[in-house]
């Protein structure tokens, strides 16, 4: 197939290495694959980051070169020279286009046939830019729409029709990114947790759960990695480590010093953390959000009340004070829960669902 990924400027989310993962994975599968975006915007002036950083308030990335790219060299980029909208006259002639974000949905149903089938990779909600407002009108243009959760495709589903075809293709950890042996439980007790900016991510739940935490636990250690400057995060009472933006080989280590890892989003299209822990072998303390209940459901976690602080400290403190060995026994179900559907599996139910796009293209193409 000649499949084109039509994506928002690429920075170094979740989103975007999923797309890029499956980019690469297609091209590694023999398809002849492009993505194609808009440039960011330019970096932030030091002054406007000076600004956002007394008044806590969010700043673009400072760094010049922002875009995650392709790692297989026959994935083909192209980078538009401003941050406009992608056109006609920026897309090849292709089997299949796939639109990668809300605002991306239009650009792709407003191209003409040549383009190629057209389908949508809808992976989230809630964060700022992609409120349900926004998104409940793209869900019935005439895409073939790609999720990643059961609770995404009911969302769909529930405001856009009980019979709008969706493909279901769940993330999986990069097992080469992912991947620890078997271990120990960790001597001093420490939890972990990505910080985004979001409110829908819970931050202010994890504060005050290790506030809590620590008055049965006072040795409890935090570790906690994203992109904001740390100036910009408020630490919870007793502190904790921060890692700006680590690289990517630094993941795994960061995730497998932990005793537990904390998922304690509002709202999540999935919950890719959860996953990368499991395949590192660390237990997951979960709010019921995006996959949560799937993957904690196979083992290896603890789902918590919603918008419940104390009832994640309960679950901190229970997992911190487990035996080595029942400890070690939940390690080895995250473990297995996480790496029974690999990358290669979920790249080939993508391949699966964009060939059904095209399926559903030509037989509508047929009827007219």
């Amino acid at each position: 197939m000649k499949v084109t990924f039509v994506a928002a400027p690429l920075n170094h989310a979740g989103g975007t290495r999923v797309i890029v993962r499956y980019a690469d994975g297609l091209t590694r599968r023999g398809h002849q694959v492009r993505i194609v975006t808009p440039a960011n915007p330019p970096p932030p002036s030091a002054a406007r980051r000076l600004y956002a950083l007394l008044r806590r308030q969010p700043v673009g990335d400072p760094s010049g070169d922002r875009i995650f790219r392709p790692q297989e060299e026959r994935t083909r980029l192209l980078v538009l020279e401003s941050s406009r909208p992608v056109e006609d006259r920026d897309v090849p002639e292709s089997d299949v286009v796939v639109a990668t974000w809300w605002e991306t949905s239009y650009w792709v149903a407003r191209l003409p046939r040549s383009k190629g089938a057209k389908a949508y990779f809808m992976q989230d909600y809630g964060a700022p830019g992609q409120e349900l407002r926004d998104l409940v009108p793209t869900w019935s243009l005439p895409l073939h729409i790609i999720t990643i959760s059961r609770w995404c495709a009911d969302l769909i589903r529930e405001h856009s029709g009980k019979d709008t075809p969706v493909s279901l293709v769940p993330n999986a950890a990069d097992e080469r990114l992912f991947s620890m042996p078997p271990r120990k439980k960790p001597d001093q007790p420490v939890v972990g947790f990505v910080h985004r900016s979001s409110p829908m991510k819970g931050w202010d739940i994890v504060q005050e759960a290790i506030r809590l935490a620590r008055q049965t636990i006072p040795e409890l250690a935090l570790v906690v990695f994203g992109p904001e400057d740390l100036g910009r995060i408020e630490p919870p009472a007793g502190g904790m480590r921060y890692v700006h933006r680590p690289a990517d080989d630094q993941l795994a280590s960061l995730y497998g010093q932990c005793t537990a890892w904390l998922f304690a989003s509002r709202r999540e299209g999935f919950g890719l953390p959860i996953l990368e822990a499991m395949s590192c072998r660390t237990p997951v303390i979960a709010t019921p959000a995006g996959a949560a209940p799937e993957l904690i459901g196979a083992g290896g976690g603890w789902l918590v009340e919603p918008e419940d602080a104390s009832d994640m400290a309960r679950a901190i403190v229970e997992v911190c004070r487990l035996s080595d060995e029942r400890w070690q026994q939940a390690s080895e179900a995250a473990h297995r829960a996480a790496t029974s559907y690999t990358l290669e599996d979920s790249i080939q139910l993508f391949e699966r669902a964009l060939e059904t796009a095209i399926e559903r293209s030509s037989a509508l193409d047929y009827a007219r």
